[in-house]
């Protein structure tokens, strides 16, 4: 099938094929019909399945020469923000349209006047709150509402500053909602907000033939010696590490750099400029080592990683899901790789019992152990010594193990070891 077929008109097509897009992926042939039908539809599908394109050809399609806003797009962050609203003017670039991204951390001023002649917002909660609280945006005339990520905004505490938003708009609009998984919040939402939305569901996870994935067990001591020797070791093309806090993406950071490596860093502290500018590094190859908080996971323009390491794991299970979907995109192949010590048994058990994925044991490696420098409040301390360790292992983690499940053996010298026998 392709665009054609489903009524793409020929503006679009032309600038899709440009872009190196020329066949509809799952969700976009399952839903662009849908909305072009003025359906409320629900679309539930992975990272990188093309969403984005998925609600983006429709309302271009739709999307007519007069000045003022016609579809609204809700995003939870900046970095999505921006990525959106330039793929949706390179789909639209033979059309009259114009698109303007509203975001937090620059002024809202100039946001003021692009808003003034644009046919598409993308923008974040707060500042698109504090548009509608200053009347410097007129949502009367909207045709389409889109929330992206609506689950990640859900988590991050948006939910009545989305309600806020729906409140400011049409009753006769029509609703996009996109994510990973429908809580219990999003399906208040569409209760309260959409009118008999169809759900469209396509495979959540990435196929096995194209992710490989793939554990170590290790102390929790010995995880940055083990990092250091797999970014060494491994042939790698571009890498993200995932870390589950602020402080340990830059304690990791700092001491790649330490040893020779090349990395960069991003995670939501830093400013607008500097992550937009890590971002642009990374992906015309400045560096091809990238340490990351969970705001790497998602929404972010990051293309071509063929390997995801976690350093560790965050609480949330979606999370792991998220993260290994950076790789093994648009049919290429990726591998991740988790790094798993005591405290990260309980979070990947999570992970396993809520979603069908398996993960294969690697074989026991030996591998210097190197000194960890920690930087606290301009004091620092090395943690470790210089010897050889070797890589633990305690067992085979797949989805359909009960091993993991059984928990801890907590009367045994190793209460934080995982119990397989």
């Amino acid at each position: 099938m392709n665009f054609n077929e489903i009524n793409v008109r020929r503006e679009i097509v032309t600038a899709l094929n440009e872009s190196g897009i020329c066949t509809p992926t799952t969700i976009q042939e399952k839903v662009i019909p849908l909305i072009m039908d003025g359906k409320d539809v629900i679309g539930i599908s992975k990272t990188g399945s093309g969403k984005t394109a998925a609600f983006a050809i429709p309302i271009l399609e739709k999307v007519s020469i007069e000045k003022h806003i016609q579809t609204l797009i809700v995003v939870p962050t900046r970095e999505l923000a921006v990525q959106i609203s330039k793929e949706i003017r390179k789909f639209g670039r033979y059309l009259n349209c114009c698109v303007t991204a509203v975001y937090g951390g620059v002024s809202i001023y100039n946001q003021i006047q692009d808003i003034k002649k644009s046919n598409i917002v993308v923008g974040t909660p707060g500042r698109l709150l504090d548009h509608i609280n200053r009347g410097t945006m007129d949502l009367s005339r909207l045709n389409f509402v889109i929330l992206d990520e609506a689950d990640k905004m859900v988590s991050m505490g948006f939910i009545e500053d989305i309600e806020l938003i729906l409140n400011n708009t049409p009753k006769n609009r029509i609703t996009l909602l996109f994510g990973a998984t429908i809580s219990n919040e999003i399906d208040a939402l569409k209760r309260k907000y959409m009118k008999n939305p169809v759900i469209v569901k396509t495979e959540q996870h990435v196929q096995e033939a194209f992710l490989e994935q793939f554990y170590y067990n290790v102390d929790h001591r010995n995880k940055f010696s083990l990092l250091v020797h797999l970014l060494k070791k491994e042939r790698m093309h571009k890498i993200i590490v995932f870390c589950s806090t602020r402080s340990t993406v830059e304690v990791i950071a700092r001491n790649l750099r330490l040893n020779g490596i090349n990395a960069d860093m991003i995670h939501g502290k830093l400013s607008q400029n500097r992550r937009l500018k890590v971002i642009e590094n990374f992906n015309r190859g400045a560096t091809n080592i990238l340490i990351a908080s969970s705001v790497a996971a998602r929404g972010l323009d990051i293309k071509c990683i063929s390997h995801v390491i976690n350093y560790d794991l965050s609480k949330d299970p979606q999370e792991y899901v998220h993260r290994i979907g950076r790789t093994a995109r648009a049919g290429e192949r990726g591998r991740a790789i988790t790094l798993i010590s005591d405290r990260d048994h309980e979070n990947f058990r999570n992970v396993l019992s809520r979603y069908d994925v398996k993960v294969h044991l690697l074989p026991q490696e030996d591998f210097p152990r190197l000194s960890l420098y920690i930087n606290t409040k301009g004091n620092g301390h090395f943690a470790g010594r210089g010897r050889m360790q070797r890589a633990r292992h305690y067992g085979s983690f797949n989805g359909n193990s009960d091993n993991f499940k059984r928990g801890y053996s907590h009367n045994t010298a190793h209460a934080h070891r995982p119990s397989f026998r």
